[in-house]
């Protein structure tokens, strides 16, 4: 109601492009997911797939017809959350974290990259072991792609030659050395498949999780990368 018809077509083109399902399963939090039995906006049903994706959520159905979180009956959305987080027990901290992995190779002489990429991945939160350009971890998908292009464009500007590769899962972050896990292997698999100079590709998980960002990509997959037995496919960053 408070925009144009255009406007709420862009929000709903938006939301429609985005896919998590890939990324459900590696939840490690406590999650309640509550859903009205007659919600006018998405079915009942969709807030059970929700649940079962993520580990151990519990999925609390309540009467009522309305979408939005703060309108109907208050109580009973509140009663469900109070009670849910005083059964939440102290819980062990996860080894693992979801994160973006940005995988990157360099071909010819890269004297002075590192700090002219130094302020682009602070600015982005980017963590790296022991200062290498070569893998690094983000808590952000668009931040990494941002971060992926701007070290791109200090390569070339140096005559480097230089390709990129990003994905979003699961990771080990050790306080010391670089990250490791299925992420980290798989961002790598991308960045064989990448021969082109300066490309930056990254798998699907990572393409919908940027829906809306403004960040642009190929209009279809440029190819699959075979992971755990079966193909994935992989997208070119076209704009940021």
């Amino acid at each position: 109601m408070g925009v144009s018809p255009g406007g709420a077509e862009a929000l709903t083109r938006m939301n429609a492009s985005i896919d998590v399902r890939a990324i459900l399963p590696m939840v490690r939090v406590p999650t309640l997911v509550l859903h009205r039995t007659n919600d006018r906006c998405l079915l009942v049903e969709e807030g059970r797939y929700l649940a079962q994706l993520i580990p151990d959520a519990e999925f609390v159905e309540l009467p009522g017809a309305d979408h939005l979180p703060f309108a109907g009956n208050q109580e009973d959305i509140l009663g469900p959350i109070e009670q849910f987080l005083l059964a939440i027990q102290e819980a062990e901290v996860p080894d693992t974290q979801l994160a973006t992995v940005l995988a990157m190779r360099f071909e010819g002489s890269f004297e002075g990259l590192a700090e002219l990429a130094s302020g682009d991945i602070r600015r982005n939160r980017g963590r790296q072991a022991g200062g290498a350009l070569d893998l690094m971890t983000f808590d952000g998908p668009a931040r990494a792609i941002r971060c992926a292009a701007a070290i791109l464009e200090h390569a070339k500007s140096l005559g480097c030659e230089a390709s990129a590769a990003l994905h979003t899962g699961e990771c080990l972050l050790p306080s010391h050395g670089p990250a490791k896990g299925p992420a980290v292997a798989f961002a790598k698999a991308i960045l064989v498949h990448n021969r082109g100079e300066h490309r930056l590709l990254c798998s699907r998980v990572l393409h919908d999780l940027v829906a809306g960002s403004g960040i642009e990509f190929s209009p279809e997959p440029l190819g699959e990368v075979s992971f755990a037995g079966e193909g994935r496919p992989i997208y070119g960053v076209v704009r940021v």
